[in-house]
């Protein structure tokens, strides 16, 4: 009786496994077969791999396909490579986190004399990115040295005085991948190099350029009205410690397998760097609770390439999605992967319904949300249909699941309107790539 008891939750547990799997397939393939996805996916639990495949096309000239070990750009998911970097500085002697930058650069303007190390890896410096710069677009075709990409924002005033708001900055990871420079006495690639990817069996990791040729790199895309074209070109001088190293799905679980898995930091360095301090982020990563589960993840986007890599501390989950087609599909997919891995329900954007609602209930919605002050949402009536635009992007159509929920075609997103006790509407939640973002009516 036993044994067949046994038995049976060992055929129930492949059943379940097998189940999430084709969810999981499913998952990519709704992103994928719309032409919103091409890239590689990978999923493992405890060093299992669940799945690790390719899909659509690493060159759509040559008609190449993506495969496990296609490379790709990784955009701002370089930023916790940079953080544990000067985590091994500092368990080396050669700094500490709550060391002032200018400690380490005396040539550093006055205005940065309250800024410390800790500020920069937390995104709480003050210190303005400079990929918000009017002239950035038509600088970033430019080879630079790394002092000269500190000169552009160096003598810029702060947002804010350090530590006391948060607000993502390049600028504050360039200044970083600086200092590893100036206290190492090697450059940011050699330094990654011999001390993560070589020690960690990344062999298929490194900085990217634009002139080495590096085999199985994908080309990147770009979304255009008729379909991809050829993504716009950025020197990788340009993004630096902030964004511009390549790596392969593969090798981006031997990396959270080896951060996680003690090989890379102490105990100490590792609850540094993942305890956040202001808007859910650490160092180089956020860190946050989704459906119950805790997440450690970061996101990146550069020219031709997204992606997003995910670990889940509790179930040893890490899911990464490397894209080279930009748009926001890597960070939705990895989110709903997550969600799949764990046995909670998702809805896929082709799975959700339509339905009506009163163009009085809609005319309530109109107004301006606030998500910070410098991200706004507007909603606008427009004869039947809800419209949405927030700040920088274009205008776009919202289609209703309920009175109160309603979501995007152009990307997979929801938005929740929230009223108060009196029936006044307060304020807007919008649900994108696992996150819950509140943004207040104004």
């Amino acid at each position: 009786m036993i044994r067949q008891i046994f038995a049976t939750v060992l055929l129930a547990g492949a059943c379940l496994a097998q189940d999430n799997l084709a969810r999981m397939e499913q998952v990519v393939q709704t992103y994928a077969s719309s032409k919103q996805f091409m890239g590689s996916v990978l999923v493992a639990r405890d060093g299992r791999v669940l799945l690790d495949k390719g899909y659509g096309s690493a060159n759509l000239e040559w008609d190449i396909p993506n495969t496990p070990t296609t490379k790709f750009r990784l955009g701002s998911v370089t930023k916790q490579f940079t953080a544990a970097c000067i985590l091994l500085l500092e368990e080396r002697g050669r700094l500490k986190v709550d060391d002032p930058v200018k400690k380490h650069l005396p040539e550093a303007p006055a205005a940065w004399d309250p800024v410390t190390i800790f500020h920069l890896l937390t995104h709480t410096s003050g210190i303005p990115s400079f990929t918000s710069f009017p002239d950035y677009r038509s600088t970033e075709a430019i080879p630079t040295t790394t002092e000269k990409l500190v000169a552009r924002f160096r003598d810029k005033p702060l947002e804010f005085a350090p530590g006391e708001k948060w607000n993502y900055s390049n600028s504050g990871y360039v200044l970083l991948g600086y200092l590893i420079e100036k206290i190492s006495g090697q450059s940011y690639a050699d330094f990654v190099q011999e001390n993560i990817f070589k020690p960690l069996g990344m062999a298929d990791s490194g900085y990217d350029s634009n002139a080495a040729i590096i085999v199985h790199r994908a080309s990147g895309y770009a979304r255009g009205p008729k379909g991809p074209t050829n993504a716009g070109y950025v020197d990788m001088s340009i993004p630096h410690a902030a964004g511009a190293l390549y790596s392969t799905a593969e090798d981006l679980l031997r990396w959270e397998q080896g951060l996680f898995g003690g090989k890379l930091l102490r105990p100490e360095s590792l609850q540094k760097m993942t305890t956040p301090f202001k808007s859910d982020y650490a160092f180089g990563v956020g860190v946050r609770t989704v459906n119950g589960h805790q997440v450690i993840d970061h996101g990146g986007g550069i020219e031709g390439f997204n992606s997003h890599i995910a670990y889940y501390p509790e179930t040893k989950l890490t899911v990464v999605v490397l894209g080279n087609l930009n748009g926001t599909a890597p960070s939705d997919i990895a989110a709903k992967l997550g969600a799949v891995a764990h046995g909670d329900n998702i809805v896929l954007p082709s799975e959700r319904k339509e339905v009506v609602v009163s163009p009085k209930v809609l005319a309530d919605y109109a107004g301006t949300y606030e998500m910070s002050p410098q991200f706004k949402i507007v909603m606008t009536v427009e004869g039947n249909q809800l419209m949405t635009q927030a700040t920088g992007q274009s205008k776009f159509p919202l289609f209703a699941e309920s009175e109160t929920k309603f979501f995007l075609k152009v990307v997979d997103a929801e938005v929740e309107f929230v009223r108060n006790e009196k029936g006044d509407v307060t304020h807007l939640v919008l649900h994108q790539g696992g996150r819950e973002m509140k943004a207040v009516r104004k």
